[in-house]
């Protein structure tokens, strides 16, 4: 859809009133369970060597938000008994998007915590901030290697730059929606190309691993999955974080498995490990994993454009063990044929359930009622965490003067019963792993763990070649 195509353009005039569009499945079923206590948002960060120029970048990002006017919706008001949330689409932000925020020691440290705590409102247009928060070094800073989830990563004090922080409201978009517009206003800004680059090829299936059925060897979906155990919870509400950069995780050449599957593997080993060491019983697990189909170039659409699918692991697979090379090439193995044939099927977004709840048979309201006490009855049957790999980040993202992304950061929401979510990208060939949780369920020292533990299954992920021969 282009600006000039626009419905709420479309609608301008006097006593004209802006044209709206029904919540589709997955924007309903979040607005049905919001909570204050742990919102549902998105955060990236966009890391840069330079500042960018206020004026200009406002400018741009306004004008990248007229190019994917999708972006400019607010939640419409309407009756008690209406049958359908509606979003408004305006011509303009409703508010200013951009903000400088004070230079200060801290000031990336304030602003994750902001994108925790504070959704932007549903009821402005566009349901997003921005925020350029200067690089001050301080006693807390990470100069290499992982970050503690108050230092920048791979920012350093001799080179402080800029970090460009956008918060979503869930509800109404995703991460690669918003990247897409941030790229967008990078071409915008610094007059460069920032086309998506050509994505990864994966290597031929396996005979034994076909995409038109499960593999057979895949564990049952019927038994609840295993929670991620408790360790030391906070006392206040809310989600906690901790940012990471790691190297990309080799593969051995020819390897049927992806950089995807090595981190699907990874994730399950450290929280298996985890709860092991927490005295919880062995239970299968249940891994959602995103997949996104979209385009990356200025035709992407623009909203919750994902479809969730859930990765299946037994038991006995991530038992206790020596994780020998052939060992954990069998793992990466079955993963790999699972995720395959996750991917190649064609299903609604949140499943066919989802579809006949969200049905605007009953008003809003009560449909509202239904879903959350659905979802509490569903609890246990919720898969174990969510792992979202957005893999390469396939933008420049190359603002001129302020110079081209070094580090780019997601991190998904992680609310009970999950508790924890596990985001990837990678950028300048570097890994870029955050780790959200409930502050109900886990402590900012056992984010740390956990992050040990990650690195510790992804470094065994490379290692799957036996003596004497090749993979």
């Amino acid at each position: 859809m282009t600006a000039l195509e626009h419905p709420a353009r479309r609608a301008d005039g006097p006593g004209r009133p802006p044209v709206r569009v029904p919540f589709p499945v997955v924007d309903e079923v979040s607005r049905h369970c919001l909570q204050e206590e742990e919102p549902e948002t998105v955060h990236i960060e966009v890391h840069l060597p330079g500042t960018p120029d206020p004026d200009r970048l406002r400018a741009a990002f306004t004008e990248a938000l007229r190019r994917h006017p999708r972006i400019l919706m607010r939640e419409a008001r309407g009756p008690w008994y209406r049958r359908r949330y509606e979003w408004e689409l305006t011509p303009d932000p409703d508010v200013e998007v951009v903000t400088f925020p004070p230079p200060e020691p801290d000031a990336l440290k304030r602003a994750r915590e902001r994108a925790l705590a504070e959704a932007p409102p549903l009821t402005s247009s566009p349901p997003i901030r921005l925020e350029v928060v200067a690089q001050v070094p301080s006693a807390d800073d990470t100069t290499s290697g992982g970050g503690d989830g108050s230092g920048g990563g791979s920012t350093s004090a001799k080179d402080p730059g800029s970090v460009l922080f956008l918060t979503i409201n869930h509800t109404a978009l995703d991460g690669p929606a918003c990247l897409r517009v941030l790229a967008t206003a990078a071409e915008l800004y610094g007059g460069r190309d920032n086309s998506p680059a050509a994505p990864p090829t994966r290597a031929p299936a396996a005979p034994q691993a076909t995409a038109e059925q499960s593999p057979a060897d895949a564990p049952s979906g019927w038994a609840p999955p295993a929670r991620v155990a408790k360790g030391r919870p906070e006392p206040s509400p809310g989600n906690g974080m901790l940012v990471a950069e790691l190297p990309v995780p080799k593969r051995p050449k020819g390897s049927p498995f992806t950089v995807n599957d090595q981190l699907m593997v990874a994730t399950a080993l450290m929280i298996a490990h985890w709860n092991r060491e927490h005295g919880a019983r062995p239970r299968p697990f249940r891994i959602t994993m995103p997949v996104d189909d979209r385009p990356r170039d200025a035709t992407m659409p623009i909203g919750n454009g994902t479809r969730l699918v859930e990765v299946p692991f037994g038991a006995d697979e991530l038992a206790a063990r020596d994780w020998t090379p052939e060992a954990t090439r069998d793992l990466l193995r079955r993963t790999s044929e699972r995720t395959r044939a996750l991917k190649a099927l064609s299903r609604p977004q949140l499943g066919h359930g989802a579809t006949l709840l969200t049905a605007p048979v009953l008003p809003v309201t009560l449909r509202a009622a239904v879903t959350r006490g659905l979802r509490r009855a569903a609890a246990p049957w919720t898969s174990t965490t969510l792992l979202s790999n957005i893999g390469r980040v396939p933008y420049a993202l190359d603002f001129g003067d302020a110079g081209r992304a070094h580090a780019v950061w997601f991190s998904a929401p992680a609310r009970l019963p999950r508790g924890l979510t596990v985001t990837t990208a990678s950028t300048a060939g570097r890994l870029h792993l955050a780790l959200r949780w409930s502050k109900t369920l886990l402590s900012h020292g056992d984010g740390a763990h956990l992050r040990d533990l990650f690195e510790h299954y992804l470094h065994a992920t490379e290692h799957t070649e036996p003596a004497g021969g090749s993979a």
